[in-house]
């Protein structure tokens, strides 16, 4: 943990609706563009029932630019019209991590 650096998670826990066309190339497309932006640090996702996605992002202004870049503006209101029955965002900072691996 040596030079460690805080930084911040943005969870996005969700269901969907029976209307899930055209969901998974959004999404793909959404995480393809949000590797591009300035601040981005990685993502992890998982869908079984509920989904959680985890990105990972240098600062709250880069949270922030990402949630109004213009592209994910369209995804967020597709979402909300056809996609997701429920939703959640949560942004927690990251003060502390550790892993294991064999």
């Amino acid at each position: 943990m040596q030079n460690f650096k805080p930084y911040y998670a943005v969870i996005f826990t969700s269901t969907l609706t029976k209307d899930t066309e055209g969901y998974s190339e959004m999404a793909q497309k959404m995480e393809d563009l949000a590797r591009t932006q300035s601040g981005f640090l990685g993502i992890d996702s998982a869908r079984e029932g509920v989904g959680i996605t985890v990105s990972y992002w240098e600062s709250l202004e880069a949270i922030k630019t990402w949630k109004q870049h213009s592209e994910h503006l369209i995804a967020q209101q597709k979402g909300r019209n056809q996609w997701y029955s429920w939703y959640n965002t949560r942004i927690c900072k990251v003060e502390r991590e550790y892993e294991f691996e064999i």
